[in-house]
């Protein structure tokens, strides 16, 4: 997986933080695979866009975070999934994830 570095420090004004875990049988590489996609497809070319990363902590619990421009832009970035239907790059990451296992939180950069 190739990660997209937070390069544009100054214009980080937000972020969504959420956990989850992956459903048993999922490896990190088939997760990889499908972030990767969700990336491309879903926020690689929008405005305020500034990266994306993926980490794994302890007990195999997962978080995903988007950097934006500002919270709401992170909000409207993570809004682009949809609610159901979802959007076709995301649906291959959300079949990665344990059902109910998921954590969303957005946040505002303060300092």
């Amino acid at each position: 997986m190739q990660l997209n570095p937070l390069t544009n420090i100054p214009a980080f004004g937000g972020m969504e933080f959420s956990t989850f875990k992956l459903k048993h049988g999922v490896s990190e590489s088939e997760l990889f695979t499908a972030v990767d996609a969700m990336v491309e497809g879903l926020y690689s070319t929008e405005d305020g866009f500034l990266g994306h990363a993926v980490l794994r902590g302890a007990n195999d619990t997962y978080v995903d975070v988007v950097f934006a421009t500002s919270q709401s832009r992170a909000a409207e970035l993570c809004a682009k999934w949809g609610t159901g239907p979802f959007a076709p790059a995301c649906l291959s990451y959300l079949e990665k994830i344990e059902e109910g296992s998921a954590n969303l939180a957005f946040f505002q950069r303060v300092k």
